[in-house]
């Protein structure tokens, strides 16, 4: 069950994120587009609700519990930032608006932009511990809750991982080739916050 709705929950999401933007962009209902994109959240709470009550029946503390832990905190440290580039790229593609600028290339201004990803998955290892935690204190049974605990393992190795990449950016910063800019261009990979969360009337300004 739990395995399903994680996966229910991942495709609501881009369905819900599919819906937005073109409610917001291809039928410019603006205000609809965000109240689409504001109710990704709750699928977030549906797992995680869905995950308590399949202990409190009973249901022994598995590897699923924990992949969902997991999930709702990748959601939380990242959901934002791709929710944010998505909606600039249709922004440009469907809506008229300038192309994005995207992340810095070469330098420490690389270095910083990958440290600022590299806590989005700070904050989901975070997340993901403090979600397993709760749920270990709530069976209140160590001999069945090593499944849960590893998971929490899993979470910070990957937030090593991630951190000893984002680090190599600073201890040997990416020199830009000769005659090339090191500002960043103009690149859908990247979302500048002005554009995020402009009404239709704000897009007709910026064409």
């Amino acid at each position: 069950m739990i395995v399903a709705l994680i996966i229910i929950c991942e495709v609501g999401f881009w369905v819900l994120l599919a819906a937005g933007l073109s409610f917001r962009y291809l039928l410019r209902m603006p205000c609809t587009g965000m109240a689409l994109l504001l109710c990704e959240p709750l699928l977030e709470v549906v797992l995680l609700v869905a995950t308590a009550v399949d202990l409190k029946n009973g249901a022994d503390p598995s590897w699923k519990h924990g992949l969902a832990a997991v999930y709702i905190g990748y959601t939380v440290g990242h959901g934002h930032r791709t929710v944010k580039w998505l909606d600039g790229h249709a922004a440009h593609r469907l809506g008229g608006a300038p192309p994005p600028v995207g992340p810095p290339r070469y330098g420490m201004a690389r270095a910083r932009h990958e440290g600022k990803v590299w806590l989005g998955t700070v904050t989901a290892a975070a997340t993901a511990s403090v979600l397993l935690l709760v749920a270990m204190w709530y069976v209140d049974d160590p001999s069945r809750t090593d499944s849960l605990r590893s998971w929490m393992y899993v979470a910070w190795r990957a937030a090593g991982v991630h951190g000893l990449i984002a680090l190599t950016y600073a201890i040997w910063p990416k020199k830009a080739p000769a005659g090339t800019s090191a500002l960043p261009a103009r690149d859908p990979e990247h979302v500048p916050d002005r554009l995020v969360g402009r009404t239709g009337k704000d897009e007709q300004q910026v064409r």
